[in-house]
């Protein structure tokens, strides 16, 4: 009798707390982060609660952006283009795109001369 691979459901085996991921935990952590200097700030100012909420929004900011995807949506354009992408996928495509400041756009263009070469 021979051994057979059993394929295994992984998914939902790297969640931490249910509804954290990895990538979600780390951007919510930085999100928090960047709440916390607000905090101080709000906290020096003897207006604590103040900035306790806006530590709470920035890190809510940080899950949206680590664990949603733009849903594919018919009647809006853009997102038939980049429906089911994670939105931190976006973020990054956009910093690289600032950061390199050249666009490449790809046309088909056939000239002509060039489908008379080929033929």
């Amino acid at each position: 009798m021979g051994t057979y691979y059993i394929p295994r459901n992984y998914r939902g085996e790297t969640r931490i707390l249910y509804i954290f991921t990895i990538k979600s935990l780390i951007s919510t952590a930085v999100g928090v982060m960047v709440g916390a200097i607000f905090l101080f700030i709000f906290r020096a100012m003897n207006m604590m609660p103040v900035g306790l909420g806006i530590m709470a929004f920035f890190a809510l900011i940080g899950f949206v952006v680590g664990a949603i995807k733009i849903p594919t949506i018919v009647a809006i354009p853009v997102t038939k283009k980049i429906g089911g992408e994670p939105i931190y996928e976006i973020v990054l495509r956009y910093f690289k795109h600032k950061k390199r400041r050249r666009l490449y756009v790809y046309t088909k263009e056939i000239n002509k001369e060039e489908s008379a070469n080929e033929q």
